[in-house]
């Protein structure tokens, strides 16, 4: 059982090879790509399955044990981003079959695509932070290539903004684990914990925690997010929906492991997460009321959704986590929701100004009520998916008296309510802009990802329960991290043999 956590990171890379060699076969780049995120879905969804069951999965590459070998480690959380990332990454790959163009297939779209999934699920199976780092790196050496895929003057404008932002992230990352290796001298991060519970978190190891919180923050678009609007706007819809749904989530994923496993004994952290998530998630209201263009709005909302994440983390409870986790599987879908809709929306009309469209809803009334479905998903409106989530931050921030975090979460569902509501009203109602018999059609291959994603967003609100004991089980982990680190440490070496 435990082989299996890898496939999620070698069944990606290997295809994405294997394609290379089929360039100018686009049929067949569509279908094997489709059906390997289809399998590494299956696979995730059996190693969710199995976590709660035989506990948490971890396997050491060359037997090496640890903290020496480089390990891969399946906890309920990791395998759920998984599972969802990649289902998600299948719907949307379903959706550029016929959105991408042939001009950016030949030019190794697929590959791309699964490079940078391959990243992503190692970035959230990793037990070592150097693998972390290098998982990093494969993640964003794809997106730099798909967010100049095409050529386009827009984005390789934003694609040199988006690249620098993160190689100077990368670099502070490096000088983070130069530092922490030769205080530490390990590398694992169960390890790290226990070394630094051993040794106490002095000024050097909260220095160098900082360090992490300003890279992480960067990746995830933690109040340090000035890069991320024209990067997210700049690519096509099936692109720009692989960002929104997956990109920001390693790095909300890293915050949240470094702060529940490895530096847990400084309140500053969680402190400045706090006020680091409040003034993002007013930074994404203000951005998503000034915003004119669908696709500024939908990227500011992006931001409101990373940093309302990312209270829960602040308040650092269980109960918080719990609806940390249950609203971070729902942002990875309603995003790519929202932006495989805002697309369709541009493919539809060629505006992206909302005052300039109008009147969708006659010419396209099913595509219309899946849009009003992800604004309510987004704004939390039950039952749907997000919902949840936030009635369970709220109440942990109620319980530990942090009324200005839920305050401010709270108050931006109305912000994001009031945003989509705008594209709904303009967009959707009024005079057509399109002539009765005269719209463009609507291919299946782009309406019925959207109504899978729709499908997922109801059934993980209506259907919370069935979940329910995974989350529970993740939420404990990050509660309790000595449950990680006694899955991922001998017990000579916990012993101090």
């Amino acid at each position: 059982m435990n082989n299996m956590i890898v496939f999620p990171l070698i069944l990606p890379i290997m295809t994405a090879i294997l394609l290379v060699f089929f360039r100018h076969n686009i049929i067949l780049q569509r279908i094997v790509s489709i059906i390997t995120m289809a399998v590494v879905t299956i696979i995730s969804a059996v190693i969710v399955w199995a976590v709660p069951v035989h506990g948490i999965l971890r396997l050491d590459f060359s037997g090496w044990q640890p903290p020496y070998g480089i390990l891969f480690v399946a906890d309920s959380f990791a395998a759920l981003l998984v599972f969802t990332a990649s289902l998600v990454t299948t719907i949307i790959l379903l959706y550029a079959t016929c959105t991408i163009g042939e001009k950016r297939e030949r030019n190794f779209f697929y590959t791309f695509v699964l490079l940078m999934i391959a990243g992503v699920n190692g970035s959230f199976l990793t037990g070592d932070i150097f693998n972390l780092f290098v998982c990093f790196e494969v993640m964003l050496l794809a997106s730099y290539v798909l967010i100049t895929l095409g050529g386009e003057r827009v984005q390789l404008r934003e694609s040199i903004k988006y690249v620098l932002i993160n190689v100077v992230a990368s670099w502070l990352f490096l000088v983070a684990l130069a530092y922490l290796y030769s205080t530490l001298g390990t590398l694992n991060m169960a390890h790290i914990a226990l070394r630094v519970t051993e040794a106490g978190q002095g000024p050097l190891l909260t220095t160098v925690s900082l360090v992490f919180l300003a890279v992480f923050a960067l990746k995830a678009g933690l109040l340090l997010f000035q890069w991320l609007p024209g990067s997210y706007s700049a690519p096509p819809p099936a692109v720009a929906a692989l960002f929104a749904a997956l990109l920001t989530k390693v790095g909300i994923y890293a915050l949240f492991r470094t702060y529940t496993l490895m530096f847990t004994h400084d309140a500053l952290p969680y402190r400045l997460i706090g006020i680091m998530a409040m003034l993002t998630i007013i930074a994404g209201c203000l951005g998503a009321l000034s915003g004119r263009d669908v696709r500024t709005i939908a990227v500011y909302n992006v931001l409101i959704g990373v940093g309302f994440i990312l209270l829960g983390l602040a308040i650092g409870t269980e109960v918080a986590f719990q609806g940390a986790i249950y609203y971070v599987l729902h942002d990875i879908i309603a995003k790519a929701f929202l932006f495989l809709c805002i697309g369709t929306m541009i493919y539809l009309t060629g505006e992206t100004v909302i005052d300039q469209m109008s009147g969708l809803i006659r010419n396209y009334p099913v595509f219309g009520w899946l849009f009003f479905i992800v604004m309510c998903a987004l704004a939390g409106i039950p039952p749907l998916s997000g919902f949840i989530g936030k009635v369970l931050i709220a109440q942990a921030a109620v319980a530990e008296g942090d009324f200005l975090l839920i305050a401010v979460g709270l108050a931006s569902s109305i912000i994001v309510l009031y945003s989509l509501l705008r594209i709904f009203l303009s967009a959707f109602f009024g005079e057509t802009i399109i002539p009765l018999g005269e719209e463009m059609p609507l291919p299946k291959t782009v309406i019925w990802p959207i109504i899978m994603l729709a499908l997922l967003t109801i059934a993980l609100g209506v259907g919370a329960q069935a979940i329910a004991n995974y989350v529970v089980h993740a939420a404990e982990v990050l509660a309790n991290p000595t449950q990680y680190i006694d899955a991922v440490l001998p017990e000579a070496l916990k012993k101090g043999m």
